[in-house]
């Protein structure tokens, strides 16, 4: 007992509680992000796909992202990123890029669709990262109502309640929704391009990433049935149009009424 009792009050034994216990807490954590990747990692592509889509990174996308992808000081490394970021990027013409912004500006697309399914597959080889988005998830069938909720608490602030994009910091923005599609939406939310956040599985589920995409659908499709929707900003373009209206309404008609009575 006196033996285990001097142990006990060793003085390297906090060290070692404190070690065992990161230790713990580091291997649960890589074990739960394994996980994590493991899901979101579902496509798979053919050998011709990583092979031609090698070549096509190394003379499109090497010169900023370095071979291998690896970075370089013109561009971020894109291991892990994984293919649905590749889509969003490459599919929306963002990448690669026009020239140097505060963001990368969409544009015509310089890869058709098998192009840029080549480069999502080599640069998926590279590490474990989100994948493109199953088509069960875009069928647009999801509870709308929902999806407003889930888009008005976590998407609102920045894209506005309509969807109609909105100024941020430093000549940044988020874009306007509308003529979006679903694989590109739910690939941005998987990986956050740009100012954008990470909404990964934890944050927004994929029933709840598929609720968004019905919702924004649909107040797509039902247009502004209540007249000009004057960009859908909200009552600071309404007032300012009332205003400039009435105001303009005010002084003809005064300028009416002077000519009359001269």
């Amino acid at each position: 007992m006196k033996a285990l009792s001097q142990k006990r009050r060793h003085p390297l034994a906090a060290i070692a509680l404190l070690l065992l216990g990161l230790l713990v807490t580091g291997g649960l954590y890589a074990v739960t992000t394994t996980v994590n990747q493991a899901k979101a990692d579902t496509t798979s592509f053919s050998a011709s796909d990583v092979e031609e889509g090698g070549k096509l990174f190394a003379a499109n996308c090497a010169t900023c992202h370095g071979m291998g992808a690896s970075g370089s000081t013109a561009g971020p490394s894109l291991v892990g990123v994984g293919a649905a970021a590749v889509d969003f990027q490459v599919g929306t013409g963002r990448m690669p890029m026009q020239m140097n912004g505060p963001q990368a500006m969409q544009k015509p697309a310089q890869f058709n669709e098998e192009q840029t399914r080549q480069l999502a597959a080599y640069v998926a080889t590279l590490g474990p990262g989100p994948s493109i988005p199953e088509a069960g998830l875009l069928d647009e069938q999801g509870d709308s109502a929902k999806g407003g909720e889930l888009f008005r608490t976590n998407c609102a602030m920045c894209h506005n309640a309509a969807a109609a994009g909105g100024a941020l910091t430093r000549g940044k923005f988020a874009p306007g929704l509308a003529g979006v599609s679903g694989t590109h939406i739910y690939e941005a939310m998987v990986t956050g391009p740009q100012n954008m956040p990470v909404f990964s599985d934890a944050n927004i589920t994929p029933e709840g990433k598929r609720d968004i995409i019905t919702f924004l659908k649909q107040i797509e499709a039902n247009g502004s049935p209540g007249g000009a929707d004057l960009g859908a900003l909200g009552p600071v373009s309404e007032g300012l149009f009332v205003w400039i209206a009435g105001l303009g309404v005010i002084i003809a008609f005064t300028i009416w009424l002077t000519s009359r009575t001269s």
